[in-house]
């Protein structure tokens, strides 16, 4: 049962800290930053989107009702929103942000994920496709061992480019971040790191927490 102290406690605390962050203006520490961008890249905003161009390419990000972009300084443009007291809106406001700042990097430089096979015989190498072009595929496949009785293909989508720079190491390129990320994840669910030994696909930095045998 909660004493009357404590209800009036709880509920002081509450009015402090609510009065607080109105008075600190409830902003986005991601959205508030500033976007700088170089001179090859051109920004178009519209009510609904953004167009994102550069030497790579075009993309777009989506923009709500509620999102403002000013250009602030050459070459640098702000995100705000209308009301940043309303949780959803502050939520987009450091999103949206973030999406432009890695369409810009996309468009520029472009991402590049590199994915290992750990085992012993385990290998990839990157051949031709059987069945060609078609939609969404680029017309080439990965031939992976990755200590099955059977040799795993997988298929490239057309966005996706990909480097055997080693048989263990595959690199990945794309200016899609979400994509790149969604297709090595594709990749590692083939073997995901068990850890007791360390084997199976690791994806860039990933570190696998090891786990001592238990011996009777």
């Amino acid at each position: 049962m909660i004493l009357r102290w404590q209800a009036e406690a709880r509920q002081a605390f509450r009015s402090f800290h609510s009065s607080s962050a109105v008075a600190a203006g409830l902003v986005s520490n991601v959205g508030k930053k500033p976007i700088v961008y170089p001179p090859t890249v051109s920004l178009e905003p519209t009510p609904t989107a953004v167009s994102v161009k550069g030497p790579l390419g075009e993309t777009f990000v989506p923009l709500h009702p509620f999102l403002k972009l000013s250009n602030t300084a050459p070459n640098t443009i702000t995100v705000a929103v209308e009301n940043p007291k309303e949780r959803k809106q502050r939520a987009m406001w450091g999103l949206t942000r973030t999406l432009i700042h890695n369409a810009i990097i996309g468009m520029t430089e472009g991402f590049t994920t590199p994915v290992y096979l750990v085992g012993v015989g385990y290998r990839a190498a990157l051949e031709a496709d059987p069945r060609g072009k078609g939609e969404g595929r680029s017309g080439q496949r990965l031939n992976m061992k990755l200590g099955f009785s059977h040799p795993v293909f997988m298929s490239v989508p057309d966005h996706i480019k990909i480097e055997v720079p080693q048989p263990t190491k595959i690199v990945l390129s794309c200016t899609d971040k979400h994509k790149l990320g969604l297709f090595a994840a594709q990749i590692r669910r083939l073997r995901p790191p068990e850890p007791y030994k360390g084997k199976g696909v690791i994806v860039g930095n990933e570190r696998v927490r090891m786990k001592t045998v238990k011996k009777k």
